[in-house]
């Protein structure tokens, strides 16, 4: 999803440092075309949390962590990415800072030690991470963070630029190599949602091949994946199965260190209808069948409050009764809940499904009796 509201910082608290070892045995992985998360293969539910990494008070992260876990929810997708080109106020989170030709990695208390909090929240509630690397989108820095510093100036350049490359896996070799014996990490993922507008579909291929092989090369254990939409495959001939925005869905599951499929659902972003999504979580839970390859449903909303349940439940069903044909779990955008140290609520995008809500039954409660 596209950040267009900006969630507020609240107050500085001291960091946990990095994760401790554990056991490979309870990492998450494939089986087949499901998953496997602590020994268990099944269909998994979960969510979406941009903004927990950037919290700074770790009782915050705790209490919505124990909320997730007491739910049901399983998988937590997090921005591992927060890249500035100007060092921010003091006590104001980032990851990543780009000042001339060079790129600073914060490790400090208001860098990657908040990343630090939610890891090692996420082992002692038992939820599993998606940690992303970079955002196709401007919010939170974003591919466009690089751009003076590598010498580019379009996400399109950027995913061939060498100078741009070489960044980019210093801080993915930076960010795995805090966490890469937690077992609260679910996947490493390449970027959310990648696109390269008007691009040759070998470019976007060619650099998931790249940094995936890449990752594989930094930790063979923990599952890998893209965190785009799900463009480009074979279907109705609307703007999401064209192939204009440089995806190719099927060549890019079919990359030996891709783990497994992801795509998103935004209809009233994309032109289409509601009912139109039922068809298109079918057309991908058929390709990972076909490629024996978990797909992960991992974004989906509307914003009409109204539309919440009943929209989002049906598509919940439609891939739930899938889950012998591909599908292996879905992630509802976003989470939302109250940072209980400020009385304030998280970011409110329209999709925002908050803890305790008649939504949360709805979409959380229900659908986790259903999943059994």
């Amino acid at each position: 999803m596209k950040i267009t509201t900006l969630l507020s910082l609240f107050s500085a608290a001291a960091a946990l440092p990095a994760t401790s070892n554990t056991a490979r045995a309870s990492i998450s992985k494939t089986d087949g075309a499901k998953f496997n998360i602590d020994g268990v293969t099944k269909y998994y539910a979960g969510t979406n949390s941009y903004w927990i990494g950037f919290l700074t008070n770790d009782n915050d992260v705790d209490t919505i962590m124990s909320h997730l876990q007491t739910s049901g929810q399983k998988i937590l997708r997090v921005w591992g990415f927060n890249d500035v080109k100007s060092i921010p106020g003091s006590g104001t989170v980032y990851f990543q800072s780009f000042s001339g030709s060079t790129a600073t990695i914060n490790t400090g208390a208001n860098g990657l030690q908040r990343l630090d909090v939610v890891v090692k929240t996420a082992e002692k509630y038992g939820i599993k991470l998606i940690i992303n690397f970079v955002n196709n989108w401007t919010d939170y820095g974003g591919m466009a963070a690089y751009f003076s510093a590598c010498g580019v100036s379009s996400n399109a350049q950027w995913y061939q630029a060498a100078k741009c490359q070489t960044m980019y896996q210093n801080y993915i070799k930076a960010v795995i190599s805090r966490y890469r014996t937690s077992t609260a990490v679910f996947a490493w993922e390449l970027a959310n949602e990648p696109r390269c507008n008007g691009c040759q579909t070998s470019v976007l291929t060619a650099w998931i091949r790249k940094t995936s092989d890449y990752i594989r090369s930094l930790d063979s254990d923990h599952m890998i994946a893209i965190g785009d939409e799900g463009f480009g495959l074979t279907g109705d001939g609307s703007y999401p199965y064209q192939f204009g925005e440089g995806i190719d869905w099927a060549a890019n599951l079919a990359l030996p260190n891709i783990s497994f499929g992801t795509f998103h659902l935004y209809p009233q972003s994309w032109g289409t209808t509601n009912s139109w999504g039922t068809n298109w979580i079918t057309a991908h839970a058929q390709l990972c069948k076909q490629t024996n390859k978990p797909c992960l449903f991992e974004e989906y909303g509307v914003t009409t409050a109204s539309d919440h349940c009943p929209v989002e439940s049906g598509w919940q069903k439609t891939s739930l009764t899938a889950k012998d044909s591909g599908m292996a779990a879905d992630l509802f955008w976003q989470l939302g809940d109250v940072v209980k140290s400020t009385g304030q609520q998280t970011s409110n995008d329209g999709n925002t499904i908050y803890y305790g809500s008649s939504d949360w039954k709805c979409l959380v409660d229900d659908h986790i009796k259903q999943i059994g």
